[in-house]
């Protein structure tokens, strides 16, 4: 009787360690899913900041490069006048652009330039940043996972319930490596 109650003690024995195991697998599989999300939700963010950003300062440059551009106009024109009605005019041209800009810096003064490129250069390094912690944090489940379902005596029941290796997040082209350029 006692070689049995043995038997079966370790019969209920391995039963509980494959349910024990296979659980584990399916949290860490779980978890890999997650941290693929994860890293779905900065790449969209990526695809949804960036262009954006970059758009928004374009039209502020644009904006105040056109100001720009017609204050020095102005004031060409100005030291190029002869006769104190064209140094007049040139002058009043000059004054109203000028105010203009003062007038929509005061109104706005979240709206200079170098403001928007700092927060577009710090969003960039920002989301940068997220993908590649994201990228890491993932790699790290993965290589967990993976370790999980390839270890003996682990890998039977692996095979059994199909738990198939991942991929890690490799960066494959040198055009991915690189940084992301912007060009105004």
């Amino acid at each position: 009787m006692t070689p049995v109650l043995i038997i079966i003690g370790i019969i209920v024995l391995l039963i509980l360690w494959a349910i024990a195991l296979y659980n584990g697998m399916i949290k860490m599989r779980n978890n890999v899913d997650k941290e693929w999300h994860n890293i779905d939700v900065q790449l969209e963010r990526r695809y949804a900041l960036i262009p954006n950003l970059v758009e928004t300062v374009k039209g502020y440059a644009q904006h105040e490069r056109e100001t720009l551009t017609k204050i020095t106009e102005y004031r060409s024109q100005a030291m190029a006048a002869k006769t104190v009605a064209e140094k007049a005019e040139a002058n009043n041209l000059l004054t109203s652009a000028l105010s203009g800009l003062n007038v929509q810096l005061e109104a706005y003064p979240d709206l200079k330039a170098n403001t928007n490129f700092l927060h577009l250069q710090e969003e960039l390094a920002t989301t940068e940043n997220k993908i590649s912690f994201s990228r890491q944090l993932y790699n790290q489940v993965v290589t967990s996972y993976n370790n999980k379902i390839q270890i003996f005596p682990n890998n039977i029941i692996a095979g059994m319930f199909r738990f198939l290796q991942r991929e890690l997040f490799e960066v494959s082209t040198s055009e991915v490596r690189q940084a992301p350029k912007v060009s105004f």
